[in-house]
């Protein structure tokens, strides 16, 4: 087995994780902060704009189960890459399109999943996903873990995030654990 970690920021955390825990060949997905100055970041703290961070997704994956170009192919499905500081109405730096990655062949990847993207003509508007160098990673508050998941009748997951889940579902079936 040859573990990976990336951290992905895509939005709001609680779908980009429920999607990634899905796969076959990821080991964990976990909620939590990254990429900016404060220490020990809470929740709260992240929703006031103030500390740099951005809601991230921390996968450890197989990369003999699935590929790094892969795990990329399904995060630029789960967001709007074009949007700066912003997925939908959530506003922020702390909702940044972003990869942190942890070595030269992550970056290179990421760098020819955009290119590839651009070359095809996939958005109409520029990528902006922004390429960090990993840093701390502060996960987040226990009840943000498995969040979608756990709470299907909250607004925001009954509208946004499980319509989303959905529909991941339905076009990446084959790379779903049983």
């Amino acid at each position: 087995m040859t573990t990976q970690t990336i951290t992905l920021a895509a939005g709001c955390f609680w779908c980009v994780e429920a999607a990634f825990n899905m796969l076959k060949g990821v080991q964990q997905a976990t909620s939590g902060y990254m990429g900016g100055h404060s220490l020990n970041p809470s929740y709260r703290d992240i929703c006031s704009g103030n500390t740099g961070h951005a809601e991230v997704v921390q996968l450890q994956f197989d990369a003999e189960q699935i590929s790094l170009e892969t795990i990329l192919e399904l995060f630029f499905f789960l967001h709007d890459p074009t949007s700066l500081n912003r997925q939908g109405n959530d506003v922020g730096t702390q909702y940044r399109s972003a990869i942190f990655y942890a070595d030269e062949v992550q970056l290179e990847s990421a760098k020819a999943a955009i290119s590839k993207l651009e070359q095809q003509g996939v958005y109409q508007q520029p990528i902006v996903t922004s390429l960090e160098k990993l840093s701390t990673f502060y996960p987040a508050e226990t009840y943000h873990q498995g969040y979608a998941l756990a709470n299907p009748q909250q607004p925001y997951c009954q509208f946004l995030v499980l319509p989303k889940l959905a529909k991941f579902r339905q076009q990446f079936a084959p790379l779903l654990k049983a």
